[in-house]
């Protein structure tokens, strides 16, 4: 199993799985563990093996499918399914957001031999469970109840590329102490992360490394709209002490206090917070706190998918069916064993860690709220502000105004909010605007400034910012042009003194 989960959900779920697995079929099992990275790296790294596979020939041909939901191709192409006896792949990629498992259905385009002739054909990264044609309607209508959604996502595909496991909100995690020191209130949106006096202080993910990072920052783009949310990025992204290239990071840090304040996937936030908690005392005593901002809380399904090449096709569909029962589901909320014994009566919860994220079950809620650690309905608090489809351009784009500029970015940064503290300065309005514009990129021999109406054209002649040529070219112009910005942004400072 590869999957971006920290150490105590793989002890717990693995233990967990080897008792379920003796008492329903018999057996002990392993689970065999990998954690390369964050959920980008995976799949890309899955990616890396599906097309390593079929270069060495392990693999079949079968007719394109036909499916409900699609993901992102936009070709029907013959299909590549991995030979699991010639292949080496993991059995199940567990974790991460749907955004990823959704893109690993659509899988990647490469060249492989079709009737000793040379043709493009698609090599899809997950696969529905074995035996065909996976599980019932009556069974997936019993898990997730009769609609499918939280919010406005889905919690497994239809198809059955993926199913959701647990559901992840995303929120901001913060260090009490550390702000009472800055004099900044504790915060209640993603905007206050822009605050100048967190210069330096606020602790980011890359987007481009880690899958949920970016579905938080879509959230923000999807809440605020297009000129107020990519604003406050870019405010966040100068006030950053760094973009690290997981998740998990951000709240390890603010614990320790190397930063104040910083973004988090709502269980590692709520963790950290938990794990400074005396026995007993009220967790607002902790000195770090988490908070989900007010109608923003977006919710989206965190799954599991079985790889195509599977070598065990039959236990990866069993850690599937096992992760959907109640029994899988109360490791995500109920309390730890060994400080609860005897709790319901039924033995079930976590043996030692208290793992703090939102079950995917709806009955859960129903049945066992009272038993939950964190007594919030995931289901009645889901943002359901409609997808604006901008996701594609946060990673190149923050890639590309951030993180690739980032000294830049922040002396920029710096002396702007000095001319904004200066009563009256009269370079300021042209420094907002050299530091708050957006790029061009050339089309069909015309620069086309990026906004929200130029998008789709943009994103269409990039092939959504991932072309090989085309895309490449857009994140190196970007990237010269967010330069020469910041820099215009200083040289206006020094013409009317600021230094």
């Amino acid at each position: 199993v590869v999957t971006p989960h920290i150490e105590q959900i793989r002890l717990e779920f693995g233990a967990a799985f080897d008792r379920w697995h003796r008492r329903v079929h018999g057996s002990p099992v392993t689970v065999d563990w990998r954690t390369p990275g964050g959920t980008s790296e995976i799949r890309k790294l899955l990616e890396s093996q599906a097309e390593a596979a079929v270069a060495a020939g392990a693999y079949s041909i079968v007719p394109p499918k036909r499916l409900k939901h699609r993901g992102a191709e936009k070709e029907e192409l013959p299909e590549a399914v991995i030979n699991a006896e010639l292949a080496d792949l993991p059995d199940v990629f567990f974790g991460g957001g749907s955004f990823e498992h959704t893109a690993s259905k659509a899988g990647i385009v490469t060249t492989a031999l079709v009737g000793g002739a040379a043709r493009r054909v698609r090599v899809r990264i997950s696969a529905p469970p074995d035996p065909a044609p996976g599980f019932t309607e009556e069974f997936l209508a019993a898990v997730y109840g009769p609609e499918n959604r939280v919010g406005v996502e889905r919690l497994y595909d239809d198809d059955q590329y993926w199913f959701g496991t647990a559901l992840s909100g995303f929120g901001i995690v913060y260090n009490r102490d550390l702000l009472r020191e800055l004099g900044v209130p504790e915060p209640t949106s993603f905007a206050e992360l822009g605050d100048p006096r967190l210069f330096k202080r606020v602790a980011l993910a890359d987007p481009r490394l880690s899958g949920s990072v970016a579905t938080l920052y879509d959230a923000i783009l999807n809440k605020e709209g297009w000129d107020r949310g990519w604003r406050i990025l870019r405010d966040m992204s100068a006030n950053a002490r760094y973009f690290s290239s997981s998740s998990t990071q951000p709240p390890l840090d603010v614990s320790q206090g190397e930063c104040a304040i910083g973004v988090a996937i709502d269980f590692y936030g709520r963790g950290q917070s938990q794990s400074l908690v005396k026995p007993g005392a009220d967790p607002d005593s902790s000195r770090v706190g988490y908070i989900d901002p007010p109608g923003a809380t977006y919710i989206d399904a965190d799954p599991a998918s079985i790889i195509n090449g599977a070598r065990h096709p039959a236990l990866a569909r069993r850690f599937i069916e096992f992760c959907l029962t109640d029994e899988a589901q109360a490791l995500w909320q109920f309390a730890p064993l060994d400080q609860s014994p005897g709790v319901g009566g039924d033995g079930m919860g976590p043996e030692h860690e208290r793992l703090r994220r939102m079950p995917v079950k709806p009955s859960m809620y129903e049945k066992y709220l009272d038993r939950f650690t964190d007594k919030t309905n995931a289901f009645s608090i889901a943002s359901k502000t409609p997808l604006r489809g901008w996701r594609d351009l946060i990673g190149p784009l923050m890639g590309a105004f951030a993180i690739d500029n980032r000294e830049d970015l922040q002396e920029a940064w710096r002396l702007l909010n000095k001319a904004r503290a200066t009563s009256g300065f009269p370079g300021l309005a042209a420094m907002e605007e050299a530091f708050y514009s957006m790029p061009p990129l050339e089309i069909d021999g015309q620069p086309v400034v990026l906004n929200e109406q130029t998008f789709k054209r943009l994103s269409d002649a990039t092939g959504r910012w991932r072309g090989p040529e085309t895309g490449v070219r857009a994140k190196i112009e970007y990237t010269r042009f967010f330069k020469r910005q910041y820099r215009r942004v200083a040289e206006i400072a020094r013409q009317y003194g600021l230094s």
